[in-house]
Formats: structure tokens, C-alpha cells, sequence
């Protein structure tokens, strides 16, 4: 089943999300302290990613154009309506939670932006190997624990944008190698894993107060790499 490890990745939020509900509870200043933790943690990721290219201007280019496009459609302002839309139908119903908006938000751009999500996905598609995809399962799994005492309930609707982004590269993967070279897609995963990497420490940025970076307006950057390093092979 190409979907398999997509599905075992929303599972493996769901079950972080549920037992992170039981330490919501925790006083305000350890939840601080635990989201600076995280956000250290995110840079860590980030800063590591971006160092797998030496193609640096493709990273760059990519990076601005994906900014232009992110700005000109607002992506930012559309997840986080998507956010405040899911947290105005909960709060219906749970008048005590103010923060689903900022855990969905926060905690979609964590699990999907990264080379896992790529890689694992593409492994699934092309040769049904789902190893990558469970092993992130279990490690956005305990990242969702960890974000839920913080960030409370909303971290568990980041399940939508992860099995859908997941499953299409999957399902997209599966006629991949009839029209993309290897050499291309090898290259385009380091490319992207560099820019996906920036994107990462960008979000640690924002969870340590640091910057308010639109990290959602740079989502673009990332297609954004394989059109640029398609014109960059041809030359």
C-alpha cells in the first residue's frame, strides 16, 4: 500500500498529541522553558539540513523567488485563516483553549517542511519501502507530545497537511522515474533538503521570539529549487 507510511506518519501525531494532552496542565513558566528547548532543538535540525548542498545559489535564488510568490498569494495569512477557521468551529465547544490556531500553524510547518517528508514519501512511491516514513511517524510523534503541553490540541489537526503532502509525493513518486533523470532527482533532494533546512531554522527562530519570520510565505522556495535546477543543469 503506497499510503501506508503517510498514514503511519498521522498516526504516530495522533498518539504524541494524546499523551502530550496530559501534561497541558503544566505551570506556565516549565512550558516556556520546554518551548525554548524545542526551538534550540529546531535550529539544530535546520542548521544541519542546510549544510547538504554547496549549490548555494540555488538555494539563494530559490529562496527569493519563493518569497515573491509566498507574498503575492499570502500563503501566510491563508494557513493561519485555516488556523483561526479550526479554532473558532473547536472553540464552540471548548471555550478554554486559545491556541489551536498557533499548534496547527506551528506544528504543519515542522512536520512537512524537511527532506523525511520528501524522501520518505518518494520511497514509498517508488520502491514501497515505508522505513523512512515510520521512522519519522515516531519521531513527529514525540515532537507532538512535546509541542501539545505547550501548544495544546491544535498540533493534532497538522495531521491533514502531512498525510495529504506525504501521500501525494507517494502517489506521484510511482511514475517519478519515467520522466525525471536520477542524477536530477538526486541533486533536487539536496537542493531542497538545504532550502527545507533554512525554512527549519527560520520556524526555530520564531519559537524562540527571536524573528517573526512569515516562514509560510517561503513554502514556494522549495518547488522553486527544481525549476532553478533545471535551468542550472543545462548549463
Amino acid at each position: 500500500m503506497v499510503l501506508f507510511g503517510a498514514l503511519m506518519n498521522g498516526l504516530g501525531i495522533l498518539v504524541g498529541t494524546f499523551f502530550g494532552l496530559f501534561f497541558t496542565k503544566i505551570p506556565e513558566r516549565i512550558k516556556e522553558t520546554i518551548m525554548y528547548g524545542i526551538g534550540l532543538t529546531v535550529l539544530l535540525i535546520g542548521f544541519q539540513m542546510a549544510f547538504g548542498s554547496e549549490r548555494i545559489v540555488i538555494v539563494l535564488l530559490s529562496l527569493i523567488t519563493g518569497a515573491l510568490i509566498g507574498e503575492l498569494f499570502r500563503l501566510e495569512d491563508k494557513l493561519n485563516a485555516i488556523g483561526n477557521w479550526i479554532e473558532t468551529k473547536f472553540n464552540q465547544k471548548n471555550k478554554g483553549e486559545s491556541t489551536i490556531a498557533q499548534g496547527f500553524v506551528t506544528a504543519s510547518l515542522i512536520f512537512v517542511i524537511g527532506a523525511m517528508a520528501v524522501i520518505g514519501g518518494l520511497d514509498s512511491g517508488l520502491r514501497n519501502d515505508h522505513e523512512i516514513l515510520l521512522t519519522k511517524a515516531m519521531i513527529d510523534g514525540f515532537v507532538a507530545l512535546v509541542l501539545t503541553t505547550t501548544l495544546g490540541f491544535g498540533v493534532v489537526f497538522s495531521i491533514i497537511p502531512v498525510v495529504l503532502y506525504e501521500g501525494l509525493i507517494a502517489v506521484f513518486a510511482t511514475q517519478i522515474e519515467n520522466w525525471v533523470p536520477e542524477q536530477f532527482l538526486n541533486l533536487f533532494i539536496e537542493d531542497m533538503t538545504a532550502t527545507g533546512g533554512l525554512l527549519i531554522v527560520a520556524i526555530g527562530l520564531n519559537l524562540l521570539k527571536i524573528t517573526n519570520i512569515r516562514v509560510a510565505n517561503l513554502l514556494p522556495s522549495i518547488l522553486m529549487v527544481g525549476f532553478l535546477l533545471a535551468i542550472y543543469m543545462q548549463f
